[in-house]
């Protein structure tokens, strides 16, 4: 380990630091193995979430260890590069240093890939309440919740406490938002059904609610309808221009004045770019994003680059930024990891252009959509491709066939494997509710 360590240290190359190990600043790394480069990544966490999987770890359908794969795995066979755990603070431009909990780190190049946080648009009291699935603690968070309230429901004095106990609300019908609602459809059906028989599952009632006209709004519109029919189909509530105004932990308030009794508000009404402190001359405020060249050079400074949801670059019919989603955060980084080698060899820079390569969501078992240009697909084939993508998408082996297997076996037996209650969540509410007695 010294040996490594050691040799890493002495390499003459240029220290370039990557921040955040998501799709983006993973997807570098790996372009810059063995190239003259001495690289180091930081992040707060020790490992890189698949997060389009997330929403599976909150339904109990996966472990958090399938979705999630450690960071000193993928860079161990490394020798250019290495990895701190640590939170950044703040970054010094004119310094050419990144200030964390652990101390100053010194760069010559800077890459931004902090990726995105929950965009709770200005609204303080549901940030504090509401639920949100950005991190698998937050996963596991709403995967405990369910449970308790499934629990507690048990308990309920009253058919209306009961009612609040399991009712859902899901805020923002985006692919989050929509494969969130049809998970805990098929857990009504399922789980509920079978295994909480004191219950009437009928009074489990799930609410997908949307400020705009349509579900998915950024699918073709064909690929919305046909979302719309099958959550409704599997007995989601959908509401749409509904924009919500109040949550107390127990009532939730929309704009128009109705209100609805819930314990319970999963928020994926959108998401915003985490920006670092010290990078404000390269930021554009109203989009929380970096103003990148098609370079992905942040404009403001001439060694800081920004990758992935942080980025906010103008080209062609995105004159608002790129979807933010994986697949423009790989294709940056990998365009950027060659343009740095062309860089280093004198050669003229490619400016970057998003290749679309569709988009797709799925809504339950045989119930997905995909979009692909002029061609959209739904039904059986949409979700067995859906599944497909997902599963070559995911880093390691391990984690795949993991996946897989627990794909199988929920395939074969209607059951979400991974029901426990491991860690309580604890409610962000005055109420004086109690859990129920052991």
């Amino acid at each position: 380990m010294s040996t490594a360590k050691h040799a890493y240290d002495q390499l003459p190359y240029p220290r370039l630091v990557v921040i955040g190990g998501g799709f983006a600043g993973l997807e570098l790394i790996q372009r810059l193995e063995n190239k003259p480069f001495k690289v180091l990544l930081l992040d707060k966490q020790n490992h890189h979430c698949f997060q389009p999987l997330l929403y599976q770890v909150a339904t109990a359908s996966l472990s958090a260890d399938s979705i999630a794969h450690p960071f000193r795995r993928t860079v161990a066979p490394m020798a250019n590069v290495a990895f701190r755990m640590c939170t950044v603070q703040r970054v010094d431009p004119v310094k050419k240093v990144v200030r964390t909990d652990r101390g100053e780190v010194p760069y010559d190049i800077l890459v931004v890939a902090t990726g995105s946080t929950t965009n709770f648009f200005g609204n303080a009291r549901m940030e504090q309440q509401a639920m949100q699935l950005k991190t698998i603690s937050q996963a596991l968070d709403i995967r405990s919740d369910f449970l308790q309230d499934f629990e507690a429901a048990l308990y309920a004095q009253g058919e209306a406490d009961q009612r609040r106990r399991l009712n859902f609300v899901v805020v923002g019908a985006g692919p989050t938002g929509v494969e969130m609602a049809g998970a805990l459809a098929e857990i009504r059906r399922t789980v509920l059904r079978r295994e909480y028989r004191e219950l009437e599952s009928d009074r489990m009632q799930i609410w997908l609610v949307d400020g705009n006209g349509r579900v998915l709004s950024g699918f073709s519109e064909k690929s919305s309808a046909k979302a719309l029919r099958y959550l409704q189909s599997m007995g989601v509530n959908v509401r749409f221009n509904a924009r919500v105004a109040d949550y107390d932990g127990e009532r939730v308030t929309f704009a128009d004045g109705t209100a609805m009794d819930t314990n319970t508000v999963l928020w994926a009404a959108g998401v915003k770019g985490q920006v670092l402190p010290g990078l404000e001359a390269g930021e554009v405020p109203r989009a929380s994003r970096y103003d990148v060249d098609r370079y992905n050079r942040v404009k403001a400074f001439n060694d800081v680059y920004a990758l992935g949801d942080v980025a906010l670059m103008a080209e062609g019919k995105w004159e608002r930024g790129h979807p933010q989603v994986a697949p423009p955060a790989i294709q940056q980084a990998e365009l950027l990891a060659e343009n740095l080698m062309r860089e280093r060899q004198g050669k003229p820079l490619k400016p970057f252009t998003y290749t679309d390569k569709g988009s797709m969501a799925t809504i339950g078992r045989y119930k997905a959509v995909v979009d692909v240009g002029r061609f959209h697909m739904g039904g059986l084939f949409a979700w067995l491709a859906w599944m497909f993508v997902h599963l070559m998408a995911l880093v390691g082996y391990r984690n795949r066939l993991q996946v897989l297997f627990n794909w199988a076996w929920k395939y074969l037996s209607w059951k979400n494997t991974i029901r426990l209650i491991i860690r309580p969540y604890v409610r962000k509410t005055t109420s004086t509710e109690q859990m129920p007695p052991a």
